[in-house]
């Protein structure tokens, strides 16, 4: 059976260099990273007295795990904009926090070498729980300056009408 129903000739999956991201109806400008979408069912395990040695398992709570954005630093402020959002220092009494619209829905495309959009996941009212403005700084090393954000998130979704595009045949 072939793993791909358009474009049955391809047999390698899709790679995973090709992605945006975006909130506010908005793509975000140089994120270099994304981390997993991962989600984890607690196993309840339980026994009758009259049952031989062994227990019985079914599904519990499931817990979505966060994911981490990275980019390197620049002169855009979406990621400390909306950090800001939970802990403004300085703004004064009972106004440091913007429980209003501190949590955003996002959305996650992954894109095929020729530039397609071939999957979309909606991850759903995310939050920032940690942001790091600044990397460790030091003379000696040869790297980019990264900053990033660890989104808390209530789960995600495969986004069922992004369909799988036909890939273009490129000739000579």
């Amino acid at each position: 059976m072939p793993q791909f129903s358009v474009n049955i000739q391809r047999f390698d999956p899709y790679k995973n260099f090709k992605f945006r991201v975006k909130w506010d109806g908005r793509y975000v400008a140089g994120i270099s990273k994304v981390g997993a979408l991962k989600r984890t069912t607690e196993v309840v395990e339980h026994r009758e007295g009259g049952d031989p040695n062994t227990s019985r398992k079914s599904p519990g709570r499931t817990k979505y795990e966060a994911i981490t954005l990275e980019r390197g630093v620049t002169h855009d402020l979406e990621f400390e904009a909306w950090a800001n959002k939970l802990w403004h220092y300085g703004n004064g009494f009972e106004q440091e926090v913007s429980l209003k619209d501190f949590r955003k829905d996002i959305i996650i495309e992954l894109y095929n070498e020729a530039g397609q959009r071939v999957l979309s996941y909606k991850v759903y009212r995310c939050w920032v729980s940690e942001y790091q403005a600044m990397p460790d700084l030091d003379a000696n090393a040869n790297a980019v300056a990264i900053q990033h954000i660890k989104l808390e998130n209530e789960g995600w979704e495969r986004d069922r009408e992004t369909p799988e595009p036909s890939e273009p045949i490129v000739s000579d």
